[in-house]
């Protein structure tokens, strides 16, 4: 009986295994379908390129006239260990709030130069493999002259949670459309305030916050000088820092703040804010750049100088009324040993 029981039970049981073998299998079918490496092991790099390979230069200079045509190259190396279908965009440049190089999201449709751009859609690399995607760029003949600034980028998409990422990596185009060049900037918001220094023997600095705009059709790089002035003299600063650092595309705008030294808290603070459109890149032989300035004034007083005269002032007034007690006692005393009477009494 017992082995009977056995028997049906085991043949009663033999479904659910073949039940529960099935769901196994499955599960690891799934588990190896998941276990592929993930795009987030995924490196690659994209830098300028010529027909046959990376060429050294750390952005792709174009110029042309309005109905002209060219072809450049990018080169995207996939530095991981699997091949990867890398998606392949262009759209519209521009300039961070910090002055870095970014480009439109790849859902955004162009409307400047990453409209003149046409790229193929996507590039399949081996592990370890370079390849070259070539960049053609078209000109419209009404294309208004100046520069248009746009980018190509390599990209990947990683799911994180519920969150879909696009990590791209571009090579910055800079177009430019050959015509009538403009170089010329616009200075606004200027805003000044002085800090007293600690020590009052020295003077202090005005902080100087300003807005360059370009309002023409090149990208600048203005160089900006700032000159403070008072009764004690001028005072002057100017902007050392890399072309780069200062960029500003057409019809973009940026705002700067400098601290001016060695000015001394004497009434009225004249400052002057001076601003010179240099082109950014090639440079513009015959293209004129003026230079703008605008004033403003701020007051200033010598707190920290006025409260070292205050004490001086008290403590000669309580050197003086210490004095003239101790000048009364003395007669006092001199008064009472004329009369005879002894000194302590």
């Amino acid at each position: 009986m017992l082995t009977k029981s056995r028997t049906r039970g085991a043949l009663v049981l033999s479904p659910v295994l073949r039940a529960l073998g099935a769901t196994l299998l499955v599960a690891m079918v799934a588990l190896v379908a998941f276990a592929t490496p993930s795009q987030a092991d995924v490196t690659w790099s994209v830098v300028p390129a010529g027909a046959n390979g990376p060429d050294g230069r750390r952005v792709i200079d174009v110029e042309l006239a309005g109905g002209q045509q060219t072809t450049e190259h990018i080169a995207v190396i996939n530095r991981s260990t699997q091949q990867v279908d890398f998606a392949i965009d262009a759209n519209d440049g521009y300039l961070t709030s910090k002055g870095y190089f970014d480009m439109r999201p790849s859902d955004v449709k162009p409307v400047d130069g990453g409209a003149w751009i046409e790229i193929p859609d996507k590039v399949t690399i081996a592990a370890g493999a370079t390849a070259v995607v070539p960049v053609k760029v078209s000109i419209p003949q009404n294309a208004t002259p100046g520069d248009h600034p746009a980018g190509v980028t390599a990209s990947v998409d990683t799911v994180s949670g519920q969150v879909r990422v696009q990590n791209r990596v571009g090579v910055r185009l800079n177009i430019r459309v050959s015509g009538a060049y403009v170089a010329k900037v616009a200075v606004s918001d200027v805003k000044a305030h002085y800090t007293w220094s600690w020590n009052p023997f020295a003077a202090g600095s005005v902080e100087v916050t300003y807005t360059v705009a370009n309002v023409g059709n090149v990208r600048l790089a203005p160089d900006s000088r700032i000159l403070t002035s008072t009764f004690a003299g001028e005072s002057g600063w100017d902007d050392t820092s890399d072309a780069k650092a200062r960029e500003i595309m057409p019809g973009g705008s940026r705002t700067f703040t400098a601290h001016v030294t060695g000015a001394w808290p004497i009434g009225v603070i004249n400052t002057t804010v001076m601003a010179i459109p240099s082109p950014a890149g090639q440079p513009l032989p015959g293209v004129t750049a003026e230079r703008v300035s605008i004033d403003t004034s701020i007051w200033a007083l010598p707190w920290p100088q006025l409260a070292v005269l205050a004490l001086l002032v008290l403590l000669v007034l309580a050197l003086r009324i210490t004095g003239a007690r101790r000048r009364k006692r003395i007669e006092k005393l001199i008064l009472l040993n004329s009369q005879g009477r002894p000194l302590g009494a």
